[in-house]
């Protein structure tokens, strides 16, 4: 394999997924599209004044729609989301969702292990042969009086490479080496869907486009077979969504609002934009504030336009089968917010527990009854503007001191999970992801630098940040508690705030 190096170690079965052709096709396609790629993630440094694009009005204005679903994407009610440990998968396949968000992204870490044993058992899921057995002897095994989910895939974002790969010198491509690798071995069996993360364009569509339609041609599958659903969870996508869609037409499922990452993004894109874009607590800012309502109603209104799908959000509450006040808490919220969903147009939604999808589904199902989907909802009254989706004022909300200890908890918690290899973690009741620590972090960093005052006067400085910080490390204990500790104050109050926090925390994992 010329110019390709493995520099991770040794993962069981690994050399099943890790072949010289499979290599080689991953080695082809960083080769063709590595220079855009760096070109594009250079190009979301130049932050712009946002809105919708002048020169992309005649794509809005068009008449056009994308491609019609496959059968296996035409019914997506309820969708449960999680990593591709092995017995996760199992769960998941089991769980009677209609589709499984493998999650190679937020959800995992990129521990090599993890890269490559989530591939080896993406692999046996896609062939009915997976099954796992627990230390303690448990066995999980596929149900057979179950009809499992479509497996649609989310590689990693544009933004993290891969370091144990190198291609001619160079870390390969991370999104490249997941799709790349499971295309590779999976696109024969006729099922090839993804769930793109994080893009912050439609030239980074496009380029993902290019990526299928060189795919494609390269293993002899028929054009349009792939077929990918974007996560509109920054703040720059929000405004190009339908350009989105166009780019990717011949290979657009859907879109999805994920909600989390969009908050977080929000807070980035104008962390230092002054006190008019300071949001509250995280737990003040609900899916009914305006500027998230607006996103969410533009989306379902854009996607049903185009014939696409609109997928509602993560239901982060987690039931506890020994704590019945929990669950009944949880399952009360995932009912009020799916209910909103479906009500709003939605075709379907997330769930992140297998407790939770026949709580989605029964609200699903009562308001599509039999049809599979949505796609009739036009939403024609719904007319979302700039102004509205940028509306952050009117959020209301407080910034507590509550608030701001939840942040530094939660952050470091999460890390610690993170750095051990963990990226789906339970945390006080809620199944948090990536998105979380974001959010933590990022928001002390907005409230720091914007001069913030809690509800009960304290100002809030780096000082206070760093007392709550060693109150947690004082009251926590566990693996990677230290290494967590300072990752988080590293990225929350750094003067140069870090695009992803997944990236200086890459560099501490082996």
């Amino acid at each position: 394999m010329s110019g390709v190096r493995v520099l991770g170690g040794e993962v069981e079965r690994g050399d099943e997924v890790l072949t010289p052709d499979a290599l080689e096709f991953v080695a082809g396609l960083h080769r063709s599209f590595a220079p855009e790629h760096a070109t594009l993630v250079r190009r979301r440094a130049q932050r712009r004044t946002l809105g919708f694009l002048p020169e992309t009005r005649a794509v809005r204005e068009g008449d056009w729609r994308v491609a019609e679903a496959p059968e296996p994407l035409r019914d997506r009610r309820v969708e449960i989301t999680g990593p591709t440990e092995r017995k996760m998968t199992v769960n998941a396949l089991n769980s009677g969702a209609r589709v499984w968000l493998a999650d190679l992204e937020d959800a995992n870490t990129p521990h090599w292990h993890n890269v490559v044993s989530g591939q080896v058992n993406l692999r046996d899921a896609a062939r009915g042969t997976i099954g796992f057995t627990s230390p303690e002897g448990k066995r999980y095994a596929l149900r057979d009086d179950v009809e499992r989910p479509a497996i649609v895939v989310r590689p990693r974002g544009w933004h993290l490479p891969e370091r144990h790969l190198e291609v001619d010198g160079a870390p390969a491509v991370g999104a490249l080496v997941d799709f790349g690798l499971h295309f590779f071995h999976n696109a024969s069996l006729g099922r090839p869907y993804y769930y793109l993360p994080k893009m912050e364009s439609h030239l980074e569509a496009r380029l993902w486009n290019d990526v299928f339609t060189a795919a494609q041609q390269r293993l002899g599958v028929p054009h349009g077979t792939i077929r990918a659903t974007v996560l509109i969870e920054t703040i720059p996508a929000a405004f190009e969504m339908e350009e989105i869609l166009h780019e990717l037409r011949d290979h657009a499922s859907g879109l999805n609002a994920g909600r989390w990452d969009y908050l977080f993004s929000v807070i980035k894109y104008f962390r230092d934009a002054g006190p008019d874009a300071v949001l509250p607590d995280r737990d003040s800012i609900t899916m009914t504030a305006p500027f998230m309502r607006a996103y969410t109603e533009l989306l379902v209104r854009t996607c049903h336009k185009r014939g696409a799908f609109a997928i509602g959000g993560m239901a982060a509450f987690i039931p506890n089968r020994r704590d019945p006040e929990v669950t009944g808490n949880a399952l009360a919220k995932v009912r009020a917010d799916k209910t909103r969903e479906a009500g709003d147009g939605f075709d379907g939604s997330w769930v992140a527990h297998p407790d939770l999808v026949p709580v989605c589904r029964e609200i699903f199902d009562g308001v599509l009854g039999e049809r599979p989907n949505q796609l009739d909802v036009l939403r024609p009254e719904v007319s979302v503007t700039a102004g509205q989706l940028l509306d952050f004022a009117s959020t209301g909300g407080a910034t507590t001191r509550a608030g701001l200890e939840s942040a530094v908890d939660v952050g470091v918690r999460y890390l610690m999970s993170w750095l051990g290899g963990n990226g789906a973690a339970a945390i006080h009741n809620l199944m948090e992801d990536a998105a979380t620590a974001e959010i933590s972090r990022s928001q002390l960093w907005q409230w720091v630098h914007n001069d913030v005052v809690l509800d009960d006067g304290t100002p809030v400085t780096a000082d206070l940040v760093r007392e709550v910080l060693a109150g947690v490390r004082e009251k926590l204990e566990g693996d990677h508690l230290d290494p967590a500790v300072e990752l988080f104050e590293q990225v929350a109050l750094a003067d140069e705030f870090v695009d992803f926090l997944t990236l200086p925390a890459y560099e501490r994992i082996g």
